[in-house]
């Protein structure tokens, strides 16, 4: 055979099935992006229904994958469809189709595309969520990469999309830059590890690693790098600067698409690129973010206390509650039991699942109170919702109890499995240190609560919001009662996943 003969892929390297979700949403949105080219404005209510029929079929494609419950590898070993990814898209497909239904009247007051209801956001929205497929499934330090920067890509646009707008092209300025940085930061590392191992696939980085063949001195500096890069996306302290300005700045509905689904994507790669390729080294990178969940706990519950603005507060709460998350990842590894470790990384998967999906209502009523020409962004915007709309007075006053972790609310299940699984790794103190801040941080969340039950409307007009933004905000409100009564199905299928994908 002659030399210049290509090799032929195996099965595996060949194997599509695995990728049939992202596939049909590229071809999807393409579809969506064209017919939404020939539309008239009064028409383009079409584009957000097949948005969200697209979303859909995606959710059909992972369902069935999770429901075999099979890891399968394919690309070259750079993409793996296993419990976990499929369950993270699951819900970030959820977050998604939420995030839009809450969004559509907004858009359309603001006329913030070319035309009422115009698709570029749409579309934007569904290639960032693309964007964040790709990151949860990746199993090479490239594929995750491109993931994050088709995500990023899309995000920075639609910071963006109010070209006329000063405050959110000044947000968009300063997301674009520090995002930039981030993903330098994140890229230098990935080089360096790439440089001391000769992999890019996590699985090779781990035996590599984990064997003592690579050179000590550059992975630890890749490692900081690595883990500077992921605290730019989470958003911690000491990386923290862009959240609040970014989350203010934006439009709401883009707020809501930055600080919802995002987040499910940039927890898979923290477990894939420090959990699952560098275990060897678990005792480093656990050093630093002990540092920084602290850090985070701490800047985020006291300084969300002194702000008077709502999408600000709950940037600084964003910051407090991806310190939680952080506090999973800590001690997940601490000890040589799998059961163990499963049990702390799903608590922190389990954590960042019920915070994207409080998140996205509490901005969904953000978004509702707000009108044309009035964005209600001031914590005084709430006062009297409680007799303007006692039904999502109640919902907004659930949603705050499930932030600030008042039982019986899923926030406080969340809360609990995070500081269980640090308490049973003998840091106690650590615990200690969680619960002290948190009292401190349901101080901001219960203002919320009195402002909307016992102060005096300024504004008395009704409330006018679609059947479809209704419906799901009422349902999210539920959601967020009945998970935290009923805990154990959530928490035993994120324990699972997480199991089944770290033994592989």
């Amino acid at each position: 055979m002659n030399e210049m003969t290509p090799t032929l892929l195996s099965a595996a390297d060949t194997n599509l099935v695995p990728v049939y979700a992202e596939i049909f949403l590229l071809i999807a949105t393409s579809a969506i992006l064209l017919i939404d080219m020939y539309l008239k404005a009064g028409k383009r209510n079409l584009t957000y229904a097949l948005s969200l029929l697209a979303i859909a079929g995606c959710a059909v494609f992972s369902f069935v994958d999770f429901n075999a419950g099979t890891t399968v590898f394919t690309f070259s070993n750079m993409y793996v469809s296993d419990p976990m990814s499929n369950l993270l898209k699951l819900f970030t497909y959820l977050a998604t189709a939420m995030t839009l239904v809450y969004s559509r009247q907004y858009v359309g007051a603001r006329d913030m595309m070319s035309g009422n209801l115009g698709g570029e956001f749409y579309v934007l929205a569904l290639f960032s969520m693309l964007g964040q497929m790709i990151m949860i499934s990746g199993n090479s330090m490239l594929s995750i990469y491109l993931g994050l920067e088709l995500m990023s890509l899309s995000l920075y646009a639609l910071v963006a999309l109010r070209r006329d707008h000063a405050i959110s092209t000044e947000a968009a300025m300063k997301y674009f830059v520090l995002g930039a940085l981030a993903s330098g930061f994140l890229l230098y590392g990935m080089s360096m590890i790439y440089g001391a191992t000769g992999f890019l696939e996590i699985n090779k980085i781990s035996e590599v690693t984990s064997a003592g063949k690579a050179d000590p001195m550059i992975l630890v500096f890749g490692l900081v790098f690595l883990v500077a890069g992921l605290a730019f996306k989470l958003g911690v302290v000491p990386f923290h600067m862009w959240v609040p300005d970014v989350v203010q700045g934006a439009p709401t509905a883009v707020t809501l698409l930055l600080g919802g689904a995002p987040k499910l994507a940039t927890f898979a790669i923290v477990i894939r690129l420090l959990v699952e390729a560098l275990p060897s080294m678990a005792f480093d990178w656990q050093q630093m973010l002990m540092v920084v969940a602290v850090l985070s706990l701490a800047f985020g519950n006291i300084t969300a206390i002194a702000q008077t603005n709502i999408k600000r507060m709950l940037a600084y709460s964003t910051i407090a509650q991806m310190g939680f998350v952080v506090l999973a990842l800590v001690v997940g590894n601490t000890g040589s039991s799998l059961t163990d470790a499963a049990a702390a990384y799903s608590a922190g998967m389990y954590y960042t699942i019920i915070y994207v999906l409080t998140t996205v209502g509490t901005f969904g009523l953000i978004m509702m109170l707000a009108r044309a020409g009035h964005e209600a962004e001031l914590i005084s915007d709430f006062k009297g919702l409680g007799k303007r709309s006692p039904w999502f007075a109640i919902v907004m006053t659930i949603l705050m109890f499930s932030l600030a972790g008042v039982p019986p609310m899923v926030g406080f299940i969340a809360k609990y499995a995070v500081l269980q699984a640090v308490a049973n790794t003998g840091m106690v103190w650590l615990a200690v240190v969680a619960v002290m801040f948190s009292l401190i941080g349901a101080f901001y969340y219960l203002r919320i609560v009195k402002t909307i039950w016992f102060d005096e409307a300024a504004d008395t007009s009704a409330i006018s919001t679609p059947l479809d933004m209704r419906i799901v905000m009422s349902l999210n409100g539920v959601a967020i009662v009945v998970m935290g009564v009923i805990p154990g199905s959530l928490l035993a299928v994120c324990y699972t996943a997480m199991q089944a994908t770290l033994a592989k």
